[in-house]
């Protein structure tokens, strides 16, 4: 058996980090100096090596291309107030990604090899870890097919890599979002949990058609009657209805967020009551009416939170009271931002330290 812990470093000779404007982050426009790549070859992974960033060779026969094979993960690491740098719930994202994996019939990578890549990759990039508030170094694991084969049937051989960029403050403003009673996102028995290609790929259309109407988002619905919520956008939804956290429940066909996990404990951690289930969009629209609806809220890696201020519907706008300063999504983000940034204790160890 091969060492899944051999880890070849070529470090790069031309670094980009002076391209690096740590007040203007565009969100996956500028990479770090380095990546890593793993190739899965012979019913087996092969030593792991860090390189510098850049251009992958594939077939035009690529299984990927052709027949979508390909997921990915998305985290952060954040720089500590000592200096350090540690990842956010990094086990969480392995485990999820290996579950989009298995979905999407591609192997499983080991702990030893997303953990060890990961940490030394991260290591090695350090200085592209930014220091000011609300930033981070976000890292996108990803793994796809790589036989050049032109036939329906799983790949025997794949490319798992990181690439990592530096990022800041993903929404600026509250958001306005509609729900959508037209497209589908995922369908029960689907691949919607999982993180891969195709179903971000699919949502592109409908995100264009909502954005050209002046919303930045979607409240995404169920595939059969478009009465019941699932996700918004990329991110999963949270409302606070009589001042209990609402949430539609995980199903196949949606995404296990691991800021969505976080929020909900933190709301346990305060005594405050979680409602994982079924929620209709005439639910959160007579709550609204009715004064009983306090927030509405994204939760996703990239966002962490984002509060939604209008939510449209049939046409018409609805717009969602102001968020006040000892709002739960503002309380819960400040705790986040605490507990990454080492400012405030981490009593469910979702921080893990990369050095």
């Amino acid at each position: 058996m091969l060492d899944t812990l051999a880890l070849d470093v070529q470090p790069t000779s031309a670094s980009r980090l002076a391209q690096l404007d740590p007040a203007n982050m565009d969100f996956g426009k500028l990479f770090a100096d380095h990546m890593l790549a793993v190739e899965f070859t012979g019913g087996e992974w092969q030593p792991s090596r860090i390189v510098p960033y850049g251009p992958l060779a594939v077939s035009p026969a690529n299984s990927a291309l052709h027949y979508g094979q390909a997921i990915f993960e998305g985290m952060k690491a954040y720089r500590q107030t000592n200096g350090q740098v540690a990842m956010f719930r990094p086990l969480d994202n392995w485990q999820r990604f290996n579950a989009s994996a298995e979905r999407m019939a591609m192997p499983t990578v080991p702990q030893d090899v997303f953990m060890h890549g990961l940490r030394e990759l991260v290591k090695l990039d350090d200085a592209w870890v930014p220091q000011a508030i609300g930033t981070a170094l976000y890292l996108r694991p990803f793994m796809f097919a790589t036989d050049g084969f032109l036939g329906v049937r799983p790949s025997e051989t794949y490319h798992f890599g990181v690439i990592t960029c530096p990022v800041g403050v993903y929404y600026t403003k509250p958001l306005r979002v509609r729900f959508e009673q037209k497209y589908v996102r995922a369908a029960p028995g689907g691949a919607g949990y999982a993180k891969n290609a195709g179903n971000y790929g699919a949502a592109m259309l409908p995100s264009r058609i909502a954005q050209q109407e002046g919303y930045n988002q979607l409240i995404w619905t169920d595939a059969s009657a478009h009465q019941f919520v699932e996700e918004s956008g990329t991110m999963n939804i949270i409302f606070i209805i009589d001042n209990k956290i609402v949430t539609p429940a995980i199903s196949t066909s949606i995404l296990d967020g691991i800021t969505r996990r976080s929020v909900l404990q933190l709301a346990r951690d305060w005594g405050l009551t979680v409602e994982e289930r079924q929620v209709s969009s005439l639910e959160v629209l007579d709550a609204l009416a009715a004064g009983r609806l306090q927030e509405a809220f994204g939760v996703g890696t990239a966002a962490t939170i984002a509060p939604i201020a209008t939510i449209g519907f049939e046409g018409q706008d609805h717009d969602l009271p102001a968020v006040a300063d000892n709002a739960f999504s503002r309380r819960a983000s400040a705790a986040l931002d605490a507990i990454r940034t080492g400012q405030a204790p981490d009593p469910h160890n979702w921080m893990v330290a990369v050095s």
